[in-house]
């Protein structure tokens, strides 16, 4: 079955432990349970280290809950060390690097991530590229590149005008 992961992307699982661990762990989050479902990522990923999935969960987990805590921001660039492009679910992780590095204050480094993950479109959702987007926007803010902030801004608007707070950056 295709299992909702994060807001951009699902994820197909099956009635196995892995995919029965990646339900509870959607059921906690939606309960606002974290510790439980990072209690059950650490279970998958003692089982499947290297499974992206259970990396993606537990890097959107981190950066909901203590995005401005800068061990956990290092902890979620940790876990997509050596990730490749390779993937919708792997594009995911490098969008929750990004978020880190920027949260960091390596804008550079998040710019480059992000640059990368960009370049191949195809099999990737409209919600993700958005998301991908939005988040370059906000490194070049960051950035001082203001100019290309707003016509990454006005890109996204042109998409979809309620998309995040857009329409408000642009000043409409």
């Amino acid at each position: 079955m295709s299992l909702p992961i994060t807001d951009e992307v699902s994820a197909h699982v099956g009635s196995d432990v892995r995919g029965i661990l990646l339900a509870l762990v959607e059921i906690y989050q939606r309960q606002q349970k974290r510790e439980d479902a990072l209690q059950c990522l650490n279970k998958l990923r003692r089982l499947e280290p290297e499974d992206a999935v259970a990396k993606l969960s537990v890097a959107e987990i981190l950066m909901e809950a203590r995005a401005d805590d800068s061990n956990m921001c290092r902890r979620v660039v940790r876990l997509a060390e050596g990730v490749e492009n390779e993937s919708e679910i792997h594009a995911a992780l490098l969008l929750y690097k990004a978020k880190a590095l920027r949260k960091l204050h390596l804008n550079e480094a998040a710019r480059d991530v992000l640059t990368q993950t960009l370049r191949p479109k195809k099999d990737r959702s409209e919600e993700l590229l958005s998301a991908l987007r939005y988040e370059r926007a906000l490194v070049y803010e960051d950035l001082g590149q203001h100019k290309r902030a707003r016509s990454q801004f006005e890109k996204l608007y042109s998409q979809n005008p309620d998309y995040e707070d857009v329409a408000e950056r642009l000043g409409l």
